[in-house]
C-alpha cells in the first residue's frame, strides 16, 4: 500500500513539474532551470537527513556510481526535458515522458541481462507506433522539424531515465535513499553549472521574476525535485525500477489537464491516441522479464 500510495503522491507532484517548466522558460534557460531545482531539492532534503540522524559510512559509499547515476537521472534529461519544452507544449513532453517504462524495459534487455517475452516486445512496438503518431500532430506555431526536434530530445531525455533506474536498482542497492537522492542531486547540479559556463547561463535575471515563476521555482524545486526523489528512489529500493517508472502512466494525465487549464494548451485528438497507444505499450512491456542465468564458469562483472 505504501509503494502505491506514494506512486500517485509522485504522479501529482511530476504532473505539475512540467508546467513549473514551461512557465520558468519564460525566465530563465534550460541549464539554469535544471541548476535552480537541483539546489532547492538539495536545500530540502539534507535538513530532512540531519533531522532523520541517520548514521553513513562515508568511505563506503560508491561514489562514482552515485554521480553516474546523478548525471543521468537528473543534470542530462532535465536538461533536455526544459530544452524540448522550448518547442513542444507541457502536455506533449508529459505524454512522451510516459515512454520510460519502454525504454526501461529495452535498456534492460541490452544492457542487465534481462529478457522479454513476446508480449513485452509487441508492448515496445505499439509504444513506438504511438511515437509516430505523435509525430505527425499539427502543433501549432511549429514547423516539423522543430516538432521532431522536441520529440528526439524528450526521447533521449527517457533513455537516460531507462538505463538509469536499472543502473541505481543493481549498482545502489545497499545506498540509502537519502544518499542517492542527494547524490543524484548534487550531481545534476554540477553537470547544470558547467553547461551554463558554455551558455553564459550564470547571468541571472533580475526584474523577470513574478509572483507565477518564484512559485514554479519552489515547486519544482522543492517538491519536483527534492521531495520527489526521495519517493522515487524509495519506490526503486522498496519495489523495482519498473514499478517505479509506472509512474509515468498517470503523469501525462494531470500534466495535460494542468497545461489546458492554467496555460491554455491545446492537446490535439491524435495525441490521445498517441497517449493510448503508449499506455498500451507500456502496459505490455511492464510486465517483469526474466533475468538469464550466467554461465557457470563465467566470472562475474560489474561496471
Amino acid at each position: 500500500m505504501k509503494l502505491y500510495s506514494a506512486l500517485f503522491v509522485l504522479s501529482l507532484i511530476w504532473g505539475m513539474s512540467f508546467l513549473f517548466i514551461k512557465v520558468l522558460l519564460g525566465v530563465f534557460d534550460p541549464w539554469q532551470i535544471v541548476f535552480i531545482r537541483c539546489l532547492l531539492g538539495i536545500m530540502t532534503i539534507v535538513p530532512l537527513f540531519m533531522i532523520s540522524r541517520q548514521t553513513v559510512n562515508w568511505k563506503a559509499l560508491p561514489l562514482k556510481k552515485l554521480l553516474f547515476v546523478g548525471f543521468l537521472n537528473a543534470g542530462l534529461p532535465w536538461g533536455l526535458i526544459a530544452w524540448s519544452e522550448t518547442f513542444l507544449d507541457s502536455g506533449y513532453t508529459a505524454i512522451l515522458n510516459a515512454t520510460t517504462p519502454i525504454w526501461t524495459s529495452i535498456m534492460g534487455v541490452f544492457f542487465f541481462s534481462i529478457t522479454l517475452r513476446w508480449k513485452q516486445w509487441i508492448g515496445v512496438i505499439i509504444g513506438f507506433v504511438g511515437i509516430l503518431l505523435l509525430m505527425d500532430v499539427d502543433a501549432p506555431g511549429l514547423t516539423k522539424s522543430q516538432l521532431g526536434l522536441g520529440i528526439v530530445l524528450m526521447l533521449i531525455a527517457t533513455c537516460c531515465y531507462g538505463y538509469s533506474s536499472q543502473y541505481a536498482k543493481k549498482h545502489l542497492q545497499e545506498t540509502t535513499v537519502w544518499i542517492t537522492a542527494s547524490s543524484t542531486l548534487f550531481a545534476g547540479m554540477l553537470l547544470s553549472a558547467m553547461m551554463m559556463l558554455f551558455t553564459d547561463g550564470w547571468h541571472l535575471p533580475e526584474d523577470s521574476l513574478n509572483y507565477y515563476s518564484l512559485l514554479s521555482i519552489v515547486g519544482l524545486g522543492v517538491f519536483g525535485s527534492g521531495i520527489a526523489y526521495l519517493l522515487y528512489y524509495y519506490m526503486i529500493s522498496a519495489g523495482s525500477a519498473e514499478f517505479a517508472t509506472l509512474v509515468t502512466y498517470l503523469v501525462p494525465v494531470s500534466a495535460v489537464i494542468w497545461g489546458s487549464v492554467l496555460l491554455d494548451e491545446k492537446i490535439h485528438l491524435s495525441a490521445f491516441w498517441g497517449l493510448l497507444l503508449i499506455f498500451t505499450g507500456v502496459y505490455l512491456t511492464g510486465k517483469r522479464g526474466k533475468k538469464k542465468k550466467p554461465l557457470q564458469l563465467q566470472h562475474d562483472r560489474t561496471a
